[in-house]
Parts: C-alpha cells; sequence; structure tokens
C-alpha cells in the first residue's frame, strides 16, 4: 500500500490519511448533509412554489438538529473521560474509558487506559519497594542489634568473633543501601555511560577473580559466625576466539556479570560449575554473553518476571547452608545496565540450570 508524504497509511487509514470514522469525516458529512438539505428544500420550494421564509425555517431546524446529534457523539466520551481523569488524580488507578470508538476520541481513550495501566503499576511497584525495602532493612538492622545489645549488657565479650558478626550485618547492609543507590541513580540517568574498547578474555578473567577473591573473604569473616559462604562453586570462563574485543562501558558489563555470577552461585549445587561465556556478535564490536548454573533452573513461567526488582524467582531458598538468596535487586541493576547499552538480557533455554544471555549492539548501540 502507497502512503503520502507522511509515509504510509495504516490500514485504519485508507482515504489521504483520513479514516472512515474519524471526527473529520463526521464534520464533513455533516457540511454535506446540511447542504443537500437546504438545496432540497430549495427545488420542492421551486416546484411548489412554497414560500422561501417556510424553506429556510425548514432547513435551519434540520440542520440543527443533525448537528445536535453529532455534537452529541462527538462530547458525550469527554464527559466519561473527565470522570475518569478525575478518579486517577485523586488516586483511583481501577477506572477505565470504555474504548469502542472508532475515531480520535478512541484514540484518547485507548492512552487514558494505558496511562492508568501505567500509574496503577508504577503505584503498586512503589508499595512494593516500601514493604520489601522495610523488609530486607529489618534484618541485619535486628541482627546488629542484638549483637550490641548482647555486648553492652554484658552477656557477650566484644572478642573478634563477636565483632565478626556485627561488621557481617553492616556489610549486608551497606550492599543493600549500594544496591538501592545505584538503582535510583540508573532510573534518573545520572550514570553516564563511558564506552571504550577492551579485549574480552583478560577484562572477564579479572571480574572472575574478583568474585573468587570477595567469596573466600566473605568466607573467612563468617566462618566464626555460623554461617556459610559459597566457596565450593568453581568459575569457569569460555572465550571465543582469544583476542575478542568489545565496545561497552566496563564498569557497568563488570556490573553486570559480577551480579549475574554473584545469582548464579547461590544457586549452585554443591561443587557445582558456572560458566561465563564470552561470544562474537551479528554486529561490529558488538558482544554476547552468557553465565550458565546448573542449578535447579528458572520455570518458564517465572522468565519475564526474573529482573524485576525484588523478585526472588521461585526457587525460594538457594542451595548452601545458610544461604539467604540476597535481596533480589541484582538481576534488576544487571538488566538496567544492559538497557543502558541498548542491549537485550533474558533466560535462555538450557539442558541444566538457569541460563542468562547478554547482547550487547557495540558500534550501534545509544548511549544515554
Amino acid at each position: 500500500m502507497t502512503g503520502g508524504p507522511d509515509g504510509p497509511r495504516s490500514p485504519g487509514e485508507p482515504f489521504g490519511g483520513v479514516r472512515p470514522f474519524s471526527i473529520k469525516t463526521k464534520l464533513g458529512a455533516l457540511v454535506v448533509t446540511s447542504v443537500l438539505i437546504t438545496t432540497g428544500l430549495s427545488v420542492i420550494a421551486v416546484h411548489t412554489k412554497t414560500e422561501l421564509r417556510f424553506i429556510t425555517v425548514f432547513s435551519m431546524i434540520a440542520t440543527l438538529l443533525i448537528t445536535q446529534f453529532v455534537a452529541h457523539s462527538l462530547t458525550a466520551p469527554l464527559g466519561e473521560m473527565n470522570t475518569v481523569a478525575r478518579s486517577i488524580s485523586d488516586g483511583d488507578y481501577t477506572r477505565r474509558v470504555s474504548e469502542r470508538r472508532r475515531d480520535e476520541l478512541g484514540d484518547l481513550a485507548q492512552t487514558i487506559n494505558v496511562m492508568a495501566d501505567e500509574l496503577e503499576a508504577q503505584d503498586r511497584q512503589r508499595k512494593e519497594l516500601v514493604a520489601n525495602v522495610s523488609h530486607e532493612l529489618r534484618t541485619p538492622i535486628a541482627g546488629l542489634r542484638a549483637v550490641l545489645e548482647n555486648v553492652v549488657d554484658g552477656i557477650a565479650e566484644a572478642d573478634p568473633e563477636t565483632m565478626r558478626t556485627a561488621l557481617k550485618q553492616t556489610e549486608r547492609l551497606g550492599r543493600l543501601v549500594e544496591t538501592l543507590l545505584d538503582l535510583s541513580r540508573l532510573d534518573n540517568g545520572v550514570v553516564p555511560l563511558r564506552k571504550r574498547r577492551f579485549e574480552v578474555w583478560p577484562y572477564l578473567s579479572g571480574v572472575l577473580k574478583e568474585a573468587n577473591m570477595v567469596a573466600s573473604a566473605r568466607a573467612g569473616m563468617a566462618s566464626g559466625s555460623g554461617s556459610h559462604t559459597r566457596t565450593d562453586v568453581h568459575l569457569h570462563l569460555d572465550v571465543s576466539p582469544p583476542e575478542l574485543t568489545a565496545l561497552a562501558d566496563p564498569e557497568r558489563i563488570h556490573q553486570v556479570v559480577a551480579n549475574l555470577i554473584d545469582n548464579a552461585v547461590k544457586h549452585s549445587p554443591p561443587h557445582g560449575r558456572v560458566t561465563v561465556r564470552a561470544r562474537r556478535g551479528p554486529q561490529p564490536e558488538s558482544l554476547e554473553l552468557e553465565v550458565m548454573d546448573e542449578g535447579p533452573g528458572i520455570p518458564r513461567s517465572e522468565w519475564h518476571r526474573v529482573f524485576e526488582r525484588f523478585n526472588r524467582g521461585a526457587v525460594r531458598r538457594p542451595h548452601g547452608p545458610g544461604s539467604d538468596g540476597g535481596t533480589g535487586l541484582g538481576l534488576a541493576i544487571a538488566r538496567w545496565a544492559v538497557d543502558l547499552h541498548g542491549g537485550r538480557i533474558g533466560v535462555a533455554e538450557s539442558e541444566r540450570g538457569c541460563r542468562i544471555l547478554i547482547t550487547l549492539p557495540g558500534e550501534s548501540s545509544a548511549s544515554s
């Protein structure tokens, strides 16, 4: 189908970009109908020798009746839209506008309903955010308070083991606050992308080494407190070709890979294996990353929710004793960082465990 100067016409706009049920068409039909009525009455007046003043009166009455009918059909939906808009402004996001019309007012009704859906979703996410943050902060604060109260009351000594327990709770608070700040910066668009070309193998090798060092350090600090940090999971790196390069923001990609590794390790079986695989993408300087584990995997029904904030998935308890599963923010941060690059992240098919696939577009990505 050919189009006009503004581009191709959609199936609903077959006549020069004007839809058959649009307001413009209805107003045009009103004018044509009024002219036809006046002309017809004038012809009748000539043939029947009726006085012109009677014809004029009849013509005006008929035109006003038709105009009233068309005006009512155009203004009636506006009252409903006004009522729904007032309800939305008062915080009631459950009201919707009927979308039976096929003109511009129908489009406006659809837009209002979409806006109401988005506002309702944002309001629900805001309430969930407050509830989840309150829950996540309560646990480490309660643990830290209990340790300090025992020391103050003389029940426990301020020995290195007790202080390690307090430090562990403090670090958990710090990690939670840091992830919340990261999300806030990403949401507000204040995290700029600083892209550069880098070699993928040494870069990812450094990320994996850092992950091993952090896990070992956490395990050493937690050994005296009865908790457990996973150090039995083997991290494996697979980059092909070895000289593979990528164009991206290394700091943001580090954030993505580190969060995915942390999540994969938590859900790996004892002495399991987490693989980070890198391949060249279909476009210049593009990159495909995969993080795979050998855990129970993610049900397909949960694939669309795993990157939501504070979502911990259907697997309620990760492998490994004493593991709490984290805050549910790591995958959300990974998605935001990938989105900054204009890339894609999602759960992919896997014969075993969970497989997260990331595609970074390289030169074609749009920086924020």
